[in-house]
């Protein structure tokens, strides 16, 4: 038989619970964001390398790694297309999802 503290104790330890995890989801978002901007200078360096990539080396290995990118964005806007995103919002999300690493050079 349950008493009345414990069940007081869990659910104080449940309230405590969720503003807990509330605050280290928000701040691991934060610092995982990328926006617009990063993502454009991801797609920049994104083709820097693969032309130098191509100037020494066959253009077998950018082709390969253009198509991994292709494949990448194109899942991402699958997904993102399934989940919610329509339209223009779809595909800013999914682009940024490909190249938004360009926010941690």
């Amino acid at each position: 038989m349950e008493h009345s503290s414990e069940r007081e104790n869990g659910n104080s330890l449940a309230s405590r619970y969720s503003p807990d995890m509330q605050a280290e989801r928000h701040s691991v978002r934060e610092a995982l964001r990328s926006d617009l901007p990063a993502a454009h200078m991801g797609l920049g360096l994104t083709v820097i390398v693969l032309i130098v990539i191509a100037t020494t080396s066959s253009p077998r290995w950018p082709l390969i790694i253009a198509g991994i990118l292709t494949a990448w964005f194109l899942l991402a806007l699958a997904v993102i297309h399934i989940g919610s995103g329509r339209g223009w919002d779809a595909m800013r999300r999914a682009y940024t999802a490909t190249f938004g690493w360009g926010n941690w050079i």
